[in-house]
């Protein structure tokens, strides 16, 4: 996953990626970002995380987070490790809109610090995109 985070941020700063101001939200909606983290399942030393502890680290420290929702999606990850072999994984995918403030943000921090530390990731991949959030 570090290096899934290293190429996206290397392709972003050769491509010229500046910060991108708050979006101009129309009629009713405001200002919020959607966050998307990416957790891969297998550790270096031991088995893959289960679907128990995956679902036991959504309830304790997601959920709590982000009362108001949030959608995981499961997914299958791949990169280039350093020896030049293809790695693959299972993983999941945390998506949560919330409004663009501090609050939010160390949230999305702490899911991450949280979850590499309970299962012995060396990284978890955050991408932040600016956007408009009103319920329907």
């Amino acid at each position: 996953m570090k290096r899934l985070g290293l190429i996206l941020l290397s392709a972003c700063a050769a491509a010229g990626c500046a910060a991108t101001a708050a979006p101009s939200c129309p009629g009713g909606a405001q200002a919020a970002l959607l966050d998307q983290l990416y957790f891969g399942s297998a550790r270096p030393h031991g088995p893959d995380v289960t679907a128990q502890e995956w679902d036991a680290f959504v309830r304790d420290e997601i959920a709590p987070r982000f009362p108001q929702g949030f959608t995981v999606l499961e997914a299958q990850g791949q990169w280039r490790n350093a020896d030049g072999s293809v790695a693959r994984e299972r993983s999941h995918v945390l998506q949560v809109a919330h409004p663009a403030d501090p609050a939010g943000a160390r949230a999305v921090d702490e899911i991450a610090a949280r979850y590499k530390a309970r299962f012995d990731q060396e990284a978890v991949l955050r991408l932040a995109t600016p956007s408009c959030m009103a319920l329907r």
